[in-house]
């Protein structure tokens, strides 16, 4: 460890978050390698840690001959602090080098509240913010996640973006990469053999125009450059890499446990959902291969918890035999099996006693909407009926305590639809009167209200976000009408709420607003301990913009989407046509009754999607 560097750590908190040396970290020979990549998380070691995508890309680039991968989380206050004082430049954790010395730079961008810290990390390692100042081969500066499907709020900072899965794409960057320090090759003329990479967009090789009003105009690619550049996928997800030998982190981190990745992307089609469409087309993995993954998971690392990940859990079609197969090692060892994202509509008691054997924990529910009218309308293809069943089943079945979400603001919101969260949590305290074998026990109902926020690339990104004092004034309607000591509600801040919507469907000109809040000191903004939205406003005024104009404004239909140019596979018009039933609170179905004709099932040349199975 560098003295430096071990003389301010205990100044700061929880200093295990920078020191590296876990069970599981790769530690390589620099003469060995011969390229360097900082897997960058945006946020702290807690949450970057969590992140499977981290540990995949973490896992699968190490194992490559001549590479040598290591994390990156952006450090505390505190910790940013000492940095500074002593001249210690952003790090990678296995090797304490500057990452500034590294060849790619790749960013994990999950949310769009984490873009100052990109930059704060680019600054911390030393290095220019913007791509074109940054004008050397090294680094090369990536990122990927499901921010990056709009990815011209950050266009000028990055030189290239990963569009959908990226474990195949890295491993093509990282070759390229290669060949061009190789072949002395300059940053331009990699970049422009980096965009002929299916799935990788360069920014700096397409040309924003603009109309008067401030909308765009044409966002037109420059000699070399594709028209559009459509996500890649993991085409056999069997086959892919899956971290067995995960890193154990010398701190407690958020999701601290062994991850199986059931399937990837969605059957539903909720119309609000960016990754339900961002993920498709459906590709489960094998319940086999799952159950000796999760065991030799658990062995290596020692954990006592093994959780099913997917954006539903419940819609693998093999998931019983799966918790069977799994729960006959984790009973005996005494290893816990939780299965987040259920739904209401499928629901089994006997499979969650199962798994809640060695710890019954409480249960999640996300209807979303308070009425059928505006669950029809999201397309969120579950009833009251489904909702109150599955909540009399649990309660039945001995359980207290329920969580449901709601989303504030949707599409076509009436007061009534919010008055309806109210009479549902009613009507499942009701159901928990009826139903428990324990009344003396008591009961919990958390209610939970956030603000919608229109996400690019689904069938909402032309809506318009109510405004933060409509929001204000809907939440307070559904306060006063809340009733019963054992019902809680919970909401989530709009101020928040409102710049990620700006993010989500911001242009390039953001990108200043971006650099002039971090210049007066944001960052960490999904933290309250560090955001201020006054900070914010300021920036937007130095920079002559108006947030609302990205948040609060309804899109035409031949509007030119700051996003054109990227695609998940899902086309236009079926977003469109989609939006067009939201309005009509027509649903739907789910993939597995009927095709939709999305067009995701053309990413899988001469294969189909887990619907068609």
């Amino acid at each position: 460890m560098n003295r430096t560097l071990e003389h301010i750590l205990p100044r700061v908190q929880k200093p295990a978050r920078y020191t590296g040396g876990e069970y599981n970290a790769v530690v390589k020979d620099r003469r060995a390698v011969d390229v360097r990549y900082a897997l960058c998380f945006p946020d702290t070691y807690e949450i970057g840690m969590s992140n499977l995508g981290v540990r995949i890309l973490y896992g699968l680039m190490n194992e490559m001959d001549g590479v040598w991968c290591e994390r990156v989380f952006a450090p505390w206050g505190d910790m940013e602090e000492e940095m500074r004082r002593e001249g210690i430049p952003l790090y990678g954790l296995e090797s304490g080098d500057s990452i500034a010395d590294f060849d790619l730079i790749g960013f994990s961008l999950g949310y769009e509240m984490a873009y100052t810290n990109v930059l704060n990390m680019l600054d911390l390692a030393g290095l220019p913010l913007r791509s074109g100042e940054r004008t050397e081969l090294f680094p090369i500066v990536v990122a990927g996640g499901t921010c990056a499907f709009n990815p011209e709020p950050l266009a000028p900072f990055v030189d290239l973006f990963v569009l959908g899965e990226g474990e195949d794409v890295s491993v093509e960057i990282i070759q390229l990469y290669r060949q061009a320090r190789e072949e002395g090759w300059g940053k331009e003329e990699f970049l422009t053999a980096a965009a002929r990479i299916p799935g990788v967009y360069v920014p700096s090789l397409y040309e924003v125009s603009y109309h008067g009003d401030g909308t765009v105009a044409a966002v037109t690619p420059l000699e070399g450059a594709p028209a559009r550049v459509t996500k890649r996928i993991v085409q056999d997800f069997d086959k892919s890499y899956f971290p067995v030998k995960t890193i154990v982190p010398s701190t407690e981190i958020v999701h601290d446990r062994v991850m199986l990745e059931v399937f990837r992307g969605c059957i539903r089609g909720c119309r609000f959902c960016q990754a339900g469409y961002a993920y498709r087309p459906v590709r489960p993995r094998n319940p086999q291969r799952l159950v000796q993954q999760g065991i030799e998971a658990c062995r290596d690392s020692g954990y006592q918890e093994m959780t099913l990940s997917s954006l539903s859990t419940s819609d693998y079609r093999a998931l019983e035999g799966l918790c069977d197969g799994l729960l006959e090692w984790c009973e005996p060892n005494k290893v816990s099996l939780s299965l987040p994202s259920l739904r209401a509509d499928n629901f089994s008691l006997g499979l969650m006693e199962r798994v809640q054997h060695v710890r019954k924990s409480g249960l999640t529910f996300a209807p979303e909407a308070g009425t059928q009218r505006l669950r029809d309308a999201i397309n969120k293809n579950v009833t009251e009926e489904e909702i109150l069943r599955s909540c009399r089943t649990a309660f039945s079945g001995g359980w207290s305590s329920v969580k449901l979400y709601f989303m504030l603001g949707l599409p076509t919101e009436t007061d009534e639809d919010v008055l309806g969260i109210a009479e549902l949590a009613e009507k499942v305290y009701k159901a928990w009167k009826e139903c428990t074998p324990n009344p003396k026990r008591g009961v919990t109902i958390t209610v939970s209200t956030a603000c919608f926020v229109p996400k690019p690339h689904t069938a909402f990104q032309w809506e318009a976000q109510v405004s933060m004092e409509e929001y204000r004034r809907r939440v307070k309607l559904l306060r006063d009408n809340m009733r019963g000591r054992s019902i809680r509600y919970n909401w989530h801040d709009p101020d928040t709420s409102f710049l990620e919507a700006v993010f989500s469907r911001g242009d390039r000109q953001v990108a200043d607003v971006i650099e002039e809040a971090w210049r007066q000191g944001a960052k960490f903004d999904a933290w309250s301990e560090y955001f201020d939205f006054d900070r914010w406003m300021a920036a937007f005024d130095a920079c002559g913009l108006d947030p609302a104009f990205y948040a609060n404004r309804v899109r035409e239909k031949d509007e030119v989407l700051p996003w054109s140019v990227t695609s998940t596979g899902v086309t236009t018009p079926f977003l469109w046509r989609e939006r067009e039933r939201a309005y009509q609170a027509v649903i739907t179905p789910d993939c597995r009754v009927q095709c939709t004709g999305c067009g995701a099932d053309k990413l899988y040349p001469g294969g189909k999607c887990d619907a068609e199975a």
